[in-house]
Parts: C-alpha cells; structure tokens; sequence
C-alpha cells in the first residue's frame, strides 16, 4: 500500500511559509482522513547539515498522517543523503522533491525547483539517486509544465518516469507565468496520456466543483489544491459528494479560527506569522473592513479573542 493507491487522489499541496504544523493539523481536524497533506519544501542542505530550524519544519503530529515531506535542492548527492535522515529521523508516508518552484531565490540563485526544468540531465540524476538509495517510501516529483512553454512537459515527465520517479504531480503553468493566467489543465491531460505513473493535477482549484471538473478535463489520478484551502480548510470536506456541499458559516469560520491560532501560538510562541491566515479566513465578510485592520495587529491569543468578539453574527 502506497499514499496514492485510493483514487481519486485529494492533496493538500506544499506552500512555503503556510502549509506547516498547525496549517495541516487544522486541515486535518476539520476534514478528516481522505486527503494526503504535502508539507512545505525544505532545504536538502540545510537537513545534511543539521540546521535546527528546518529539522523543526519536518515534524509532524501522527495525526497529520498520510503526510509527504518534501525537499527542494540541486545536489543529488546531497538531496539523497537529507532523504535518507528525513526518512530514518521522522518516517513520513513519502518524499517529494520541488521541481517547480518559481521564486528567484530558489529556481535562480539556488539551481533547484523550477530551474530543474531547463536541467533534465541533473533532475534525472535526482531521482535515480533517491530511488537508488532504497528509502521504502515513494518518490515523487511535483514540477510545472515548463520555464516558459506549456508543452516542455511533455518531454520532461516521461524522462521523470524513466529514472524511477512513482508519482508527478504538475502545476498547470509555466515558471515564467509563476502564479498568474489561467492554469492549462489540457495540457496535464496530455502528460496523463503519456505517462503510466501516477499524475496528480494543480492550478485553478479552489472550489470542491473545481475539483471534479478538473478530473473530467485531465483524467488525471488526483488533484492538489494549494491556494484554494488558505482560509477553507474545509475544501477537502466532503469530497467527492459536490451536491452535498456545505459551506461554513461566520461562527464556524470564528471556532476554527481560535482553535488554528491555538495549535499556531503552542508552535510559534506567538500569532505574528498567523496574521496571514486571518486575512484568508476573513477574505469576502461583508462589513468586516475595519475588524480586518484590526486583525493585522494581533501578536496573542487573547488579543485575537477580544477582536473575534466584535464580529456580528447576524
């Protein structure tokens, strides 16, 4: 049994910055086990070389399970060898290497994520080494279609899957695109057809029907939602029953709010870095302009309270 054997495939895909601890046990408390949850990329060379802060970033609650921890890097060698600790140290149900992220620092000074696009020999040479060193947990690669045409995917993901990789799971744009435009689902649909991996879809989700109607257009195993579940960890809830779904109300949005800024400050010490997430949760509340600038100020718990307490619920 692997963590993509039941289809389709639900994913919680990895966010720098949001898809850490408390993110993911919030998302796991309120919409329960038929989702797999990618944590945020970490630095193969800052595992290797023991940083404190980056080990810190790989743990996780055993209830955070079926979990992927995922590393971002240019060395194989060096990728291998932080697989191998994440592996041994934290036993996740998989490791996932970034081959798609855009951000400068790490698709241009660093050579990995999306700079692993333009490098097949060496993105190659990442996989054969991590399958090489016999881990017992899948391999998999999440990439975009290419650095700046739609179609280097269709050259890129075959090679992926020749060097070993079990499962690919493609953003529906390009580098040079980074987070704008419209994600080309059509295009994954043709990767599906090419390949006998796995493949799991991303870009545009962030509706339960997006989920279906991303399925029907690229046939593909599964989806991976990343923006759409900032401020709705429910968007996993009930899929895959569409007709049945049910939005939370402002007293529901106000109960997971506390409790995710709980888990956030029990991690953190404080709810500085948990301000972005408040901007999510509230995004769209009619008459909540003000109680939102308010909100951007918090720094504890019960500075949060006193503010939620001012939200009129009818």
């Amino acid at each position: 049994m692997t963590w993509f054997d039941k289809k389709p495939i639900i994913v919680l895909a990895p966010m720098a910055d949001m898809t850490d601890g408390p993110f993911c046990r919030i998302c796991r408390e309120v919409s329960g086990n038929n989702f797999v949850i990618f944590r945020e990329m970490v630095s193969a060379e800052a595992i290797v070389r023991g940083n404190e802060k980056t080990l810190k970033m790989c743990e996780f609650d055993m209830g955070e399970r079926l979990i992927i921890l995922q590393l971002f890097g240019a060395d194989p060698k060096r990728i291998q060898k932080a697989a191998e600790i994440i592996v041994t140290k934290y036993k996740p149900d998989g490791i996932d290497v970034n081959m798609g992220c855009p951000v400068p620092k790490i698709a241009g000074k660093a050579d990995s994520g999306a700079a692993l696009m333009k490098d097949h020999d060496r993105a190659i040479a990442i996989v054969k080494a991590l399958k090489n060193a016999n881990l017992g947990v899948p391999v998999s690669i999440k990439t975009r279609l290419g650095w700046s045409k739609d179609d280097e995917i269709l050259e890129f993901a075959p090679k992926l899957e020749q060097a070993g990789a079990d499962l690919i799971s493609i953003h529906g744009r390009t580098k040079s695109q980074g987070y704008s435009g419209v994600a080309n689902w059509e295009m994954i649909g043709k990767v599906k057809e090419l390949v006998k991996i796995p493949v799991i879809a991303n870009g545009n989700i962030v509706t339960r029907e997006d989920m279906k109607h991303c399925l029907e257009v690229t046939r593909a195993d599964g989806v991976m939602i990343g923006r759409g579940s900032l401020g709705n960890p429910w968007i996993f809830q009930q899929y895959p029953n569409i007709q049945i779904s049910k939005y939370p109300q402002l007293q529901d949005i106000i109960d997971v709010v506390l409790q995710h800024a709980k888990l956030h400050e029990q991690y953190y010490g404080n709810l500085v870095t948990f301000r972005k997430h408040l901007a999510h949760y509230f995004k769209g509340i009619s008459g909540m302009k003000a109680l939102r600038q308010e909100l951007m100020k918090i720094s504890t718990l019960e500075e949060l309270k006193n503010i939620l307490k001012k939200i009129p619920l009818k």
